[in-house]
């Protein structure tokens, strides 16, 4: 029989490539997302769209009706002017009724999407699955907390769950990789701190690959595991392979730490009164001081993944997907 999964979280970057790869395999596919636009584009009879909040035990039992696999992406994560207990609610405190939903409507997999953010500060890289978790920003202690509820509920029930926990996944229309690729395009980006910073990324294929993965191993169940290409790269060695697929120059400037964080916090007060996310902030800096670098060996062994992309080869085909079909780009981002 013709196996059906539902995508929560599926009108996002990573959702969206998600739909169209199960599409692809042969599913049928349900997509649940507060908004849906990224799939206008899919003309499916295959693919039914549900609007609605994942939370909502309604639209719970509705969404999970003769479902096979739950591939769970949807979280409070960039959200603007809401209350901090709108990221423990989504992504804590609504899991276990969702777990106990899936499984009452006798879902046979369910792979939970965490994050590398439940390590913190990486001291000792590279880390890996067993490595100690000290989460410090809001996204990232509930994504933890989240996961330990995942786990307290497969300990007690058995349910058939897998946690996966992505590098920074790039790829057509991650509007994430659209700015760093403007902003070395046209001079303006620059280096913060010490050189050296370790970035580990994944491309968007090989991570559905992954996905798919952790729905179809027999032993993956259980398991929790880190999903990145084979090594991490230095952030100086990352921008010159932008600079390098995109015909840009390849930046030198580097600028303070401490400047920076001056400059941050006075940007912050500035924007908050407006309840606006601010162009930049102390969290940014994350991605200059930051080392995320990952021992991917228990994702080849307990799923059998292997990444075809390593940095070069996928900041090339974003680049060559960019500059095809630049104008779709805002609209997928929009």
């Amino acid at each position: 029989m013709q196996q059906t999964v539902l995508i929560t979280g599926a009108g996002g970057f990573i959702g969206s490539h998600l739909v169209n790869r199960q599409l692809e395999l042969g599913k049928c596919v349900r997509a649940l997302d507060l908004r849906l636009g990224r799939l206008d584009q899919i003309a499916d009879g295959r693919l039914e769209r549900v609007q609605g909040d994942f939370t909502d035990s309604a639209v719970q039992q509705s969404a999970l009706h003769g479902v096979d696999v739950v591939f769970h992406l949807a979280s409070a994560h960039l959200e603007v002017n809401v209350p901090e207990q709108t990221y423990w609610d989504v992504n804590v405190h609504a899991l276990p009724g969702f777990l106990k939903s899936a499984q009452d409507a006798g879902v046979t997999r369910f792979v939970h999407v965490s994050s590398i953010g439940v390590y913190g500060e990486i001291k000792h890289p590279p880390a890996d699955e067993q490595s100690p978790c000290a989460p410090e920003l809001l996204y990232e202690r509930t994504k933890y907390a989240g996961e330990l509820e995942v786990r307290k509920y497969f300990d007690a029930t058995g349910f058939p769950i897998v946690i996966v926990r992505p590098a920074w996944v790039y790829g057509p229309g991650d509007d994430r990789t659209g700015k760093l690729f403007r902003a070395i395009g046209k001079g303006r980006f620059f280096f913060v701190g010490r050189p050296g910073t370790l970035r580990h990324c994944v491309y968007i294929d090989d991570f559905v690959d992954a996905m798919e993965l952790a729905a179809t191993s027999a032993s993956a169940v259980g398991g929790t595991f880190i999903i990145g290409d084979n090594e991490a790269v230095t952030l100086e060695a990352l921008a010159a392979t932008i600079a390098s697929v995109s015909g840009a120059k390849n930046p030198k400037l580097r600028i303070p730490l401490w400047l920076m964080n001056v400059l941050g916090f006075g940007i912050e007060v500035a924007f908050k009164p407006l309840g606006k996310e601010p162009p930049f902030s102390r969290r940014t800096l994350r991605f200059f001081t930051g080392n995320t670098a990952f021992d991917i060996s228990r994702a080849r062994d307990g799923l059998g993944f292997r990444p075809k992309y390593d940095v070069q080869s996928g900041m090339k085909a974003y680049s060559t997907w960019q500059k095809s079909d630049g104008v779709r780009e805002k609209t997928l981002v929009g």
